[in-house]
């Protein structure tokens, strides 16, 4: 039997990303300029996700590799000013509602999300001026923030 979201929740470790991030959409044509110049690409030292769907290619990049990626993006789409929070709770693919969970915390605070999930962890971000409303949502109810 697999342990529940809130248990999880409650015995995860919250951890606050230092940088700030960027969420780009670009569509597939710019993608795959993007993709011609290997100066472009994210550090492999820093934390990043790109993820492609039919209708466009989501990147999310800390400022550093924001500032790199820049004169690449012709009229993409970018929204800034985020930070990432992780829960450090592995979770196996049979766990219900743990997003679900965070969201209600956050969503109680009036706090919007972007969340995404790895294949054993999931994150989370929000804008930097949530950033203090969303930890003190969750003290109390995660194990640890930091």
């Amino acid at each position: 039997m697999s342990e529940n979201a809130e248990d999880i929740l409650r015995s995860a470790k919250l951890v606050v990303s230092p940088e700030t991030f960027h969420v780009v959409s670009v569509d597939h044509d710019r993608w795959q300029e993007l993709l011609s110049d290997p100066a472009l690409s994210p550090r492999m030292g820093s934390e990043f996700l790109i993820f492609k769907d039919k209708w466009e290619v989501t990147i999310v990049v800390d400022d550093p590799d924001f500032r790199n990626l820049r004169p690449g993006l012709g009229d993409a789409l970018v929204e800034g000013n985020f930070r990432l929070l992780s829960f450090d709770a592995e979770m196996d693919f049979d766990v219900v509602g743990f997003i679900a969970a965070v969201s209600s915390v956050l969503a109680g605070s009036g706090i919007s999300i972007l969340p995404f999930s790895s294949f054993r962890r999931d994150h989370i971000l929000v804008r930097q001026d949530d950033l203090a409303g969303a930890l003190k949502a969750f003290r109390g109810i995660v194990r640890e923030v930091c």
